[in-house]
């Protein structure tokens, strides 16, 4: 870890990198522009109250070059600053329509402070429309204006961080498989089954009743994913073996991990109907594959399917049918979810550190913060 000393009395302000060849290595530094520096039209300078940190967040990491992680948020070349969704409050404001003190939710990086360009300002939103975000989905770039947002519960922030863009991305895929009538398939493998992305999605694949949804995980997973009651069956990666390849499939991959990948088309082969990847939880088994059996595999891109679903719906009609989705899933969680706050800078780099080797038990969800 490699801090930057600050002066007596000054405020400590920090930014969280990784290398982007090496995510091993990391380190915490001040960030280029600091908090206290004046506001220009329209700015708005926010502190970063509280962030989570997941599986998902390694993801980012992984697929930072290919997916334009990296650009959200700028950092020194070889260096990348991992996209975290949070809550952030305003500091300070030079747009009329942004008053100090106002809370909000939205894509954050790693870090105590952010300053962002307000623009396109909406009852329930705030665009940042800074050069780093021009190219970038919409969707990373709106902050949630909390107390005009339907779907935010006071009582409840840290199961939103940790959960409601993740569950954002499950109900895109579910929405997607109900639309293609699960291409046919009966049966619906999930890897990395005790993953949050997974769990969202499998209570969502539950209520359509369109085929059997059963889990993948590891061993040492199988009591956790059975015990959330999300799954009609969880097995262990060993024994993949045991379904029946004659059944017509589909398989959400959340591991990423390509060896899995092989063995899941080599064994379903013209019965793999559709092969959809997700996630990279497994991001040191991640090569990909090429020529397999069956369907091709095909990566899912949230934000491309729910800008497809906002011109379909329009924005409030997507909302209400989201939130109608949240509810009941935001009341399940306390049965396996337990969340777990984390201060400081030591304490978010192990998280970080577990995290990227595996080591955080599935039922833990952290909610972190440098200040």
């Amino acid at each position: 870890m490699n801090a930057e000393v600050y002066p007596a009395g000054s405020a400590a302000a920090f930014d969280f990198q990784v290398a982007r060849k090496n995510l091993h290595d990391c380190r915490f530094v001040a960030p280029a522009l600091p908090p206290s520096a004046p506001l220009q039209a329209d700015e708005v300078q926010l502190r970063i109250d509280k962030f989570a940190f997941t599986a998902n967040n390694i993801s980012h990491a992984v697929h930072g070059e290919s997916l334009s992680y990296w650009q959200f948020f700028p950092a020194p070349e070889g260096w990348g600053r991992i996209p975290v969704w949070g809550f952030a409050e305003v500091l300070a404001s030079r747009h009329p329509q942004v008053r100090e003190g106002e809370r909000l939710f939205g894509y954050l990086p790693m870090s105590t402070h952010l300053r962002l360009l307000a623009g396109k300002l909406s009852e329930r939103s705030i665009q940042d429309v800074s050069a780093a975000r021009a190219s970038l989905s919409p969707v990373y770039s709106s902050f949630s204006r909390v107390l005009r947002d339907p779907g935010y519960f006071p009582a409840r922030e840290n199961e939103q961080a940790l959960l409601r863009p993740l569950f954002m991305t499950a109900f895109l895929i579910d929405d997607f498989l109900d639309e293609q009538a699960a291409f046919g398939a009966d049966q619906l493998l999930l890897s990395s089954a005790s993953s949050k992305t997974a769990l969202s999605l499998a209570f969502l694949l539950r209520r359509r009743r369109r085929g059997e949804v059963i889990g993948l995980t590891s061993a040492a997973n199988l009591e956790f994913c059975q015990r959330s009651g999300y799954y009609d069956r969880v097995l262990a990666y060993e024994q993949l073996p045991t379904l029946a390849a004659s059944r017509p499939t589909v398989f959400i991959d959340m591991a990423g991990d390509g060896e899995l990948l092989r063995q899941v088309h080599t064994q379903f082969g013209s019965r793999l109907r559709h092969s959809c990847r997700v996630g990279g939880t497994h991001w040191k088994q991640g090569q990909i594959q090429q020529d397999l059996p069956g369907a091709p595999p095909e990566f899912f891109f949230a934000p491309s399917r729910l800008r497809k679903r906002q011109q379909d719906w329009g924005a409030s009609a997507l909302e209400e049918r989201y939130t109608q989705a949240w509810r009941p899933f935001l009341l399940s969680v306390g049965g396996w979810m337990r969340v777990v706050p984390q201060r400081g800078l030591a304490a978010v780099e192990k998280v970080y550190r577990d995290a990227l080797e595996g080591r955080t038990p599935p039922e833990v969800g952290y909610i972190l913060s440098l200040a």
